[in-house]
Order: structure tokens, then C-alpha cells, then sequence
């Protein structure tokens, strides 16, 4: 419940961390509910239990009707403004009625094998291992970075993903091509991580559970990241120096610069593209819609039911006439 001696934002972010909100998510909420704040005009705490609803409404209508915003965008900012009053203020919101953008369906953008190989190509060292495992298991961006090495099963070959989108782990194959240079990675990763400790840096950073429940654990190799950045960073939330894992940004950053010099490929590639692909070229193999389900960790078949319309020839499988003379 709210109270007045501490700012409505640091409620917000305390109560997030006590259930295990992710740092990005932590900031994207309290961030939509500076902006519904600013945009109602509220002076005091107060604003935010009168009329609430039907500001709400306003706030949604207005990133809909003016700010056209995308319909995850909107979605998100609902998101946000219902943890806020049902979590924070315990004030559900019972009634919502706004103007809701509209999401247009979309075919992903998919490269052919040969695509994939020319990129792989021109990728090197820590860049194409991220790649081709991006490629190899259909993992998302924000799933590669937060590998840990207790994560890479080689006897097994497979890769648990751990608290996925929704909240789930998943299993999902690993290459036996990628093994080699994946051991030969993670050696290099050890050595990092020895003079890490050596130099009285802190361990990696687990939620609050696990770092309660097993104090010592942050110190072990196998809950280090696979892929950690190359600088040492205080983190936001304890004011602790480590190493954390490294940036989305870099990944995408890698694939743009190898794509521009790929002659025969004009599609815009990003990290996700290749999570695309990993789909569609397993149903071009005959690979089970409701397998690459469980590998994507698709809640809905119809999420997993998209690919296969990439794999149709022509609009929607009809030959053309002109192919025909």
C-alpha cells in the first residue's frame, strides 16, 4: 500500500525487485508511469486514487490516437499502469475503456540457408559463436546474454533456457559443430573469471533468492555468464563492481556491420532474424509445428503458425499466371 514518506517511483522499484522483476523491465515501468503522472497533471499522490480510470483511459487514448504509437507499445504502458495500481496502490483498475492501437500482422523477415552461411562468413571470434548459436537454437537476443555456463549441457547437447519470455524454461538443441569452439570459449571465460576474483571483484549477479538461499554461488563458474562484457561495471541496483554480461546492443551492432558487406542481401537483418530462420528452415525439413513450438516457447500455436506462411510459394501459395505461358 502506498505510503507517504517515500517517493510513489521508489515504492515502485522496491516492490519490483522483492518479486524479481528484471532491471530493464523495472525501468521501462516506473519510466511509463513518470510519463502518466506528467501527462495527468497530478501535484500530490492523491491524483493518482481520483478518477484514476478514467485517466488511465485518457492516458492510453492519447499514445493510440496521437502518438501512434505500435500496439505493443500501448500494451506495455497498460502493463505498467496495472502493476502500479493493483501492486503498488492495491487499487485495481476495474474498467478500462480506451482507444486501442491496432497490431497489423507481419511476416518476419527469414534468410535462406545460403544467407545464413554468407553472414557466418563474415563473422569472427566471439561474434559468429553468438550468431550461430542464435541460429542453432532459436534463442532470442536478450536469451543469448544472459547464458550461464551451467546452462550448456555438451553431454546432452542442449541448452536450458532459463526464465524465458512468460516466465519459462525451455530446452532447445545445441549444434555438435558449435561444441569444440564453445569449450575453447568457455576456458578463456574461466581464466577471466579467476582473475576476476583474484582482483577482488564481486560475483555475478543472481536475483535476490538465490543469492540468499546459496551466498557463496555467485563465486562459482557455473553461474557466471557465458558471454560477459569486457569491462567491469557497478551495478545500478546494489552499487557493487563485477562483470556483467554483454550488451544486446553489441550483437546487433556486430550483424549490422557484417550484413552491409554481404553484396547479395538487402533485407534488414537483426539478431531476431536468425530466430526466424531457425523456425522455418526446421519446417522446410519437416521438423513438427508443435516441436518448433516448444523450442521457440511459444505460448499459442498461433504465435509458432506464422512461419508457416513464409514458407508458401508466392501469395498465399498460388503460382503465378505469368509462370504458367
Amino acid at each position: 500500500m502506498i505510503t507517504e514518506n517515500k517517493p510513489i517511483i521508489q515504492q515502485m522499484r522496491e516492490l519490483m525487485r522483492r518479486m524479481n522483476y528484471a532491471y530493464k523491465t523495472e525501468n521501462t515501468y516506473c519510466d511509463w508511469v513518470k510519463r502518466f503522472i506528467k501527462f495527468s497533471q497530478m501535484r500530490d499522490k492523491q491524483g493518482l486514487f481520483e478518477n484514476s480510470e478514467h485517466k488511465v483511459e485518457s492516458f492510453l487514448t492519447d499514445l493510440a490516437v496521437k502518438k501512434n504509437v505500435a500496439a505493443s507499445t500501448q500494451n506495455q504502458a497498460l502493463n505498467s499502469l496495472v502493476f502500479l495500481y493493483s501492486k503498488v496502490l492495491s487499487k485495481p483498475l476495474e474498467n478500462v475503456q480506451a482507444a486501442r492501437s491496432k497490431k497489423q500482422p507481419r511476416i518476419p523477415v527469414v534468410l535462406s540457408i545460403k544467407e545464413v552461411k554468407e553472414v557466418l562468413s563474415k563473422l569472427s571470434g566471439t561474434n559468429i559463436l553468438m550468431v550461430q548459436l542464435l541460429y542453432g537454437g532459436g534463442l532470442r537476443i536478450s536469451e543469448l546474454v544472459r547464458l550461464r555456463v551451467q546452462d550448456i549441457d555438451f553431454e546432452y547437447c542442449q541448452i536450458t533456457i532459463r526464465d524465458g519470455k512468460g516466465k519459462k524454461d525451455r530446452v532447445t538443441p545445441l549444434a555438435n559443430k558449435l561444441i569444440p569452439l564453445l569449450k575453447a570459449h568457455l576456458l578463456q571465460r574461466k581464466e577471466r573469471h579467476l582473475m576476476d576474483l583474484k582482483e577482488g571483484y564481486s560475483g555475478v549477479y543472481l536475483p535476490n533468492a538465490l543469492a540468499k538461499k546459496y551466498p557463496n554461488a555467485n563465486k562459482e563458474f557455473g553461474w557466471q555468464y557465458v558471454f560477459a562484457s569486457r569491462n567491469i561495471a557497478v551495478d545500478p541496483r546494489s552499487g557493487v563492481e563485477r562483470r556483467h554480461h554483454i550488451d544486446q546492443s553489441a550483437v546487433n551492432k556486430a550483424i549490422k556491420v557484417v550484413v552491409k558487406k554481404c553484396r547479395s542481401i538487402d533485407k534488414k537483418i537483426s539478431a531476431h532474424t536468425f530466430r526466424h530462420s531457425f523456425a522455418t528452415h526446421l519446417l522446410q525439413t519437416g521438423t513438427d509445428i508443435r516441436t518448433i513450438q516448444a523450442l521457440l516457447g511459444h505460448s499459442d500455436i498461433q504465435t509458432t503458425m506464422i512461419y508457416t506462411h513464409v514458407l508458401r510459394q508466392g501469395g498465399q501459395g498460388v503460382v503465378s499466371p505469368l509462370d504458367r505461358l
